[in-house]
């Protein structure tokens, strides 16, 4: 099972030797911005961007839509960095929407994530295998992702398809494709051509419906319920955390970086409880 260790270095530096297509200027190794001092400027000032930002990336695409000859349905064929071990990361554990792991699982674990937050990347791909196959896997949590969109268009243009992908019950394949192949922020890298090449790397994804439904009015009114969730939580950046317990009121887990894996597991073994 991937992990925190060794395989994810070597998955790091893979996607680092072997850039994906229409790669722009910068890449993993190249982040500076932190969504952590992004989110410094307060609740107010993130949703006015948010706003603005939605406003302009609803209104159309970037990069052209979906390439001449594209792939009908996504497969590991020729597949990005990490899309093989994305595949069997997630190999049968049930997601519904945008919800992973088992209903009858008595910790729900919600987590606001930006598809382009570096710190998130962290999070994503060095400390949740890890919670995966510890809590995910053996049903005692499951995890409802809120594909939250705040730092700039990438954000909104990956939320959109991320959306779109849970229609499908793939949208944790999708994010987690992205996440080993992320680049830099707010650098126009998350283009319609690379969002088809992640598409095209989670084996079973349907391409053409993925497209069409990431403008959709049902994509739309799930970006705004994310938005009024993460102003009604208080949420000032990602990633942000909740475990929530039957009827109980959630509770924020305090993390102190994206590397941070022992407040969580801290957290989850005392929700647990």
């Amino acid at each position: 099972m991937p992990s925190g260790k060794k395989s994810k270095q070597m998955r790091r530096a893979a996607a680092v030797k072997a850039p994906p297509p229409v790669r722009s200027k910068g890449g993993p190794g190249a982040r500076q911005a932190s969504p952590r001092a992004l989110a410094i400027g307060g609740g107010i000032v993130a949703v006015v961007v948010v706003a603005i930002v939605l406003a302009v990336v609803f209104s159309g695409s970037q990069g052209g839509g979906l390439p001449k000859n594209h792939v009908a349905v996504g497969s590991l064929a020729n597949g990005l960095p990490g899309a093989s071990d994305v595949a069997a990361e997630f190999k049968g554990i049930p997601q519904t929407g945008t919800t992973l792991g088992w209903p009858s699982a008595p910790v729900t674990m919600t987590e606001y994530i930006d598809l382009q937050c570096p710190i998130c990347q962290e999070f994503e791909t060095q400390v949740f295998p890890d919670i995966l196959a510890a809590y995910i896997r053996t049903k005692k949590v499951k995890v409802v992702m809120k594909p939250w969109a705040f730092i700039g268009p990438d954000s909104f243009r990956a939320q959109k398809v991320v959306l779109a992908a849970a229609k499908q019950d793939k949208a944790f394949n999708f994010a987690a494709v992205l996440y080993d192949n992320q680049q830099t922020e707010n650098t126009g890298w998350l283009t319609d051509q690379m969002l088809y090449t992640i598409a095209a790397s989670v084996p079973g994804l349907q391409i053409d419906p993925l497209f069409s439904e990431r403008n959709s009015s049902s994509v739309r009114s799930e970006a705004s319920q994310v938005a009024a969730d993460a102003t009604a939580q208080k949420v000032s950046g990602t990633p942000t955390i909740f475990l929530t317990k039957g009827a109980n009121k959630p509770v924020q887990v305090p993390l102190a970086n994206g590397l941070d894996k022992a407040t969580l597991v801290t957290y989850l073994n005392r929700a647990l409880a």
